[in-house]
């Protein structure tokens, strides 16, 4: 249940920091400061990270509650 909670809690945590980033980006391309593409793959390669790092979560909490339980 432990590791349940802190994975959803850390999820929302992850969410939130990829979706300030796209702001930022989609800042800075209607500035002009950054290109079409740099915009797509930057956002992109944001949400696959996140996307890959909320998947991983519960499976180190796992290990870390195994220890110190």
């Amino acid at each position: 249940m432990v590791v349940i909670l802190t994975s959803i809690f850390s999820a929302v945590i992850i969410f939130i920091t990829v979706f300030s980033m796209i702001k930022v980006l989609s800042i800075a391309y209607k500035r002009k400061e950054i290109s079409h593409l740099k915009y797509r793959v930057l956002a992109t390669s944001f949400i696959v990270v996140g996307i890959l790092v909320t998947s991983v979560l519960p499976f180190g909490y796992q290990k870390v509650s195994e220890i110190i339980l």
